[in-house]
């Protein structure tokens, strides 16, 4: 089953995905709407059939090959498709189906779907934001998304999404990987964190690890990802202090942060570990096995 005239690629990739693992009539629906949402234009159409996805798609995990997985991230930098469901898939394959004849009449029908979804539409909506037109005017809403204390729609903005590292200024950056750590999410799932890194935000979360600390509670190892490169002889202090008093993770996490640093004081204390210094310059230590043990030790 093929829908012709695809003229954005995702759109072509998405269907192709799908074609692979769901029932015929699920595609037969999803090319029928397709084709009734283009001929008619109306907002209407199109709200129905966003909202009956679920009734022929499941939300089972997308299964992508290793060259559709890079065929994605060669249209979209960082997409993670592979980590979407086919529901969420086939929602997003006609978001980018609707006919939009200018910037407004396009946010004014996103904002609707934003206002009247439930919890995965939402979420699929957030996903999806990379993909969609006019990705700068939809800045202000993907940091309302990061506003909400539910935590699958803010990991649907935060991780594993390469739109907030894209289009995010430093401000709603800082804010988002702070609120991020607040609450304690997989930060190594925040894509391309090293590019985004700044001295602001390391002087954040230093005043926060005290805070922390003044309150007899720990910090997640994380988070010292974001202060190596800015580490100077205040903040090799408290660095030196995870060193001494963490556990092995923190220590590791700390350690692993000196290594991104071009302070003395940092490379004399990563100097003093040599096995973890070791385990580092293989690249055995990095921040992805950092977050995945706090991920499995939460």
């Amino acid at each position: 089953m093929s829908i012709s005239n695809q003229v954005n690629p995702i759109t072509s990739l998405l269907l192709s995905a799908l074609s692979e693992q769901v029932e015929e009539k699920s595609l037969v629906w999803l090319a029928q709407k397709r084709e009734k949402i283009l001929l008619s234009g109306k907002e209407m159409d199109f709200f129905m059939a966003f909202s009956q996805v679920s009734r022929y798609f499941k939300n089972n995990r997308l299964i992508l090959t290793k060259e559709q997985i890079e065929e994605a991230d060669a249209i979209c930098e960082g997409i993670r498709l592979d980590l979407w469901t086919q529901l969420q898939t086939a929602r997003t394959y006609l978001v980018l189906q609707f006919p939009s004849p200018d910037l407004t009449s396009w946010m004014g029908t996103l904002q609707k779907l934003f206002e009247t979804g439930d919890m995965l539409e939402i979420e699929a909506l957030y996903a999806a934001l990379p993909l969609m037109p006019y990705p700068e005017e939809m800045i202000g809403r993907a940091r309302e998304g990061l506003r909400t204390n539910i935590t699958s729609v803010f990991d649907a903005v935060a991780l594993n999404n390469p739109f907030p590292a894209k289009y995010f200024d430093e401000s709603a950056w800082n804010q988002m990987v702070v609120k991020a750590i607040f609450m304690q999410r997989p930060l190594f799932k925040i894509q391309h964190a090293e590019s985004r890194v700044n001295q602001e935000l390391a002087n954040i979360i230093i005043d926060f690890s005290h805070e922390r600390w003044s309150a007899g509670r720990n910090v997640i190892p994380e988070l010292w990802r974001f202060v190596g490169p800015f580490i100077d002889s205040e903040k090799i202090q408290d660095i030196s202090k995870v060193v001494e008093t963490g556990n092995e993770l923190e220590r590791k996490a700390a350690l692993l942060a000196c290594s991104m640093s071009s302070f003395n004081g940092a490379k004399a204390l990563l100097n003093e570990y040599p096995e973890v210094k070791k385990e580092i310059e293989s690249g055995k230590l990095n921040w992805n096995w950092i977050g995945e043990e706090a991920l499995a030790n939460a």
